[in-house]
C-alpha cells in the first residue's frame, strides 16, 4: 500500500528548515479563508494532476480554501485538444472550424463546474480555457496556468486561444521564454516535486530489487531509464536508437516506462510504435504502467544507472526533477524547462541529438565517479529550487499579485 505524503507544511522543516517554512505561513496569512478553485482536464496521469494532488492539500494547510475539479470531455474533444497541444509545441496541425466548435461546445457544457463563490479561479492548460466565459457570474479573479512551452507555438492556433486568455486577470508560465504579448499581467512560476510523495520518498533496497526483478530487469547490470508518457514529443524512439549505439560498447539494459492519460488519445499508438522498435531485444523493457504506479516509478529511478529524458519539446519536465532529487545523473534534451534544471557538466548533460544522447550515456557508464558527482550536485540543486514549499510560496505571491493587479511579466521564483 502506498504511503500518504503529508499535507502538513511543518513536515518539510526537516528538509528546508524553520525559517523557510515560517516565511510561507506568514506570507499566506492575508489569503486565509480565500476560496481557490483549480480546474484541469484529467484527475490522473501527467504532471499537472500530480502537482494539483499535492498543491491543493498544502494550500489548505496554510488556511486557503482550495478545491480541485476536473472538466468532462469525450474522445472527440480530447482529440481536438491534443492537436491544439501539439500545435502549441510547434508541431504542424490543422485546426478546422468543426474542431473549434467541438472545443467551444464542450467548454459550454462544463460551465456548471465553475463555482460562483470562488475568490480565485485557476484554469490549467488549454482544455478548460472556454470556462472563462462564466466569469461574469461570479466575483473571482481568473488565472490561466499554462504548463506548455509556447516559445514556438503555431501563431494561428495561439491567436485562437489568446482570445480566451485575455479575458483572464493574469497568465502564469513556467519560464520567461514562454511569456507572450498579452494585455494582462504574466507571472513566472516554476513547478516542483514533493519529496515525501510515493514517487519520491526513500525506499528500502529490497523493494527496489523486487521491482526490477519483477520486470525481468537485471539489477547487477547497468540500467538506462526513461520515464515519460508514450508521446512523440518525449521521443522514446530516439531513446531506442541512442541505446543501440551505446549497446555496441556497453553491456546495459534500456527501460522505457510510462503510461497514458485520459486526455491523450495518441498514447496507445506511440506505445505500439515503441514496442515494434524494441522488437525481440530481451534487454529493452517497455513498461506500460498504470497512472498510480508511483512507487514502481520511484524504484525504477532509484535502481537506474543513468536516467534519460530525450524530449523534443517539454513544458518543464518534472520527471527530470524527480531523477535529480534521487541523486541520479540525467541526460536531457536541451529544450524547455529541462534547460532550467540541467546545468551542463554540473547537474547533468544537455543533448541535441540521438548521437549526443548516446555519447553522454557512454560517458556516464564509463565514469561512475562523474555520474556520482553530477547526481549529488543535482540533488542539492533540487533541494534549493524545486521542492513543494517553494512552489506553494510562489503560488501565494501569484494570488496576492492577482488580487492587487499588476502589469508586464513578473518573475515569482524564490531565490
Amino acid at each position: 500500500m502506498e504511503s500518504r505524503a503529508p499535507s502538513d507544511l511543518d513536515a518539510y522543516r526537516t528538509i528546508l528548515g524553520d525559517e523557510e517554512i515560517d516565511s510561507v505561513r506568514r506570507l499566506a496569512a492575508p489569503l486565509r479563508g480565500a476560496l481557490v478553485q483549480h480546474v484541469n482536464s484529467t484527475a490522473v496521469g501527467g504532471g499537472v494532476a500530480e502537482i494539483l494532488g499535492r498543491l491543493v492539500p498544502m494550500m489548505r494547510d496554510v488556511g486557503i480554501d482550495a478545491h480541485w475539479d476536473v472538466m468532462a470531455g469525450d474522445a472527440r474533444f480530447f482529440a481536438v485538444t491534443k492537436a491544439i497541444h501539439n500545435a502549441l509545441h510547434g508541431v504542424p496541425e490543422e485546426i478546422t472550424p468543426s474542431m473549434v466548435r467541438t472545443f467551444e461546445e464542450v467548454g459550454a457544457a462544463n460551465l456548471g463546474l465553475v463555482r460562483r463563490d470562488a475568490d480565485f479561479a485557476v484554469i490549467h492548460d488549454p482544455q478548460p480555457l472556454a470556462l472563462v466565459s462564466a466569469r461574469a457570474n461570479g466575483r473571482a479573479r481568473w488565472l490561466w496556468r499554462c504548463h506548455i512551452d509556447l516559445s514556438d507555438a503555431d501563431p494561428r492556433v495561439w491567436a485562437l486561444l489568446r482570445d480566451y486568455v485575455e479575458h483572464f486577470d493574469a497568465a502564469l508560465f513556467h519560464l520567461p521564454d514562454y511569456a507572450q504579448a498579452l494585455s494582462i499581467p504574466q507571472f513566472i512560476i516554476m513547478p516542483a516535486i514533493d519529496p515525501f510523495s510515493a514517487k519520491n520518498e526513500e525506499l528500502p533496497e529490497e523493494e527496489i530489487q523486487r521491482v526490477l526483478e519483477g520486470f525481468g530487469i537485471d539489477p547487477l547490470r547497468p540500467i538506462v531509464l526513461q520515464v515519460s508518457r508514450f508521446d512523440r514529443l518525449t521521443d522514446p524512439l530516439g531513446v531506442v536508437r541512442a541505446y543501440r549505439l551505446v549497446r555496441a560498447w556497453h553491456d546495459c539494459q534500456l527501460v522505457l516506462a510510462g503510461g497514458s492519460a485520459s486526455d491523450d488519445p495518441e498514447g496507445e499508438r506511440v506505445l505500439a510504435e515503441v514496442r515494434e522498435a524494441a522488437g525481440s531485444d530481451p534487454d529493452i523493457h517497455v513498461l506500460a504502467l498504470p497512472p498510480d504506479a508511483h512507487r514502481v516509478i520511484n524504484a525504477l529511478q532509484r535502481g537506474a544507472t543513468v536516467i534519460v529524458q530525450k524530449s523534443l519539446r517539454e513544458g518543464f519536465g518534472l520527471v527530470v526533477t524527480e531523477a535529480m532529487w534521487k541523486g541520479k545523473p540525467v541526460v536531457g534534451g536541451a529544450v524547455g524547462g529541462i534547460r532550467r534544471q540541467i546545468i551542463q557538466d554540473t547537474t547533468g548533460f544537455l543533448v541535441h541529438s540521438v548521437e549526443g544522447t548516446a555519447f553522454r550515456i557512454r560517458q556516464l557508464l564509463t565514469n561512475p565517479g562523474l555520474a556520482h558527482r553530477l547526481g549529488e550536485q543535482a540533488r542539492r540543486y533540487v533541494r534549493g529550487s524545486f521542492l513543494l514549499p517553494s512552489y506553494l510560496k510562489q503560488w501565494i505571491l501569484a494570488l496576492l499579485a492577482a488580487r492587487h493587479g499588476g502589469r508586464g511579466v513578473s518573475y515569482l521564483e524564490i531565490p
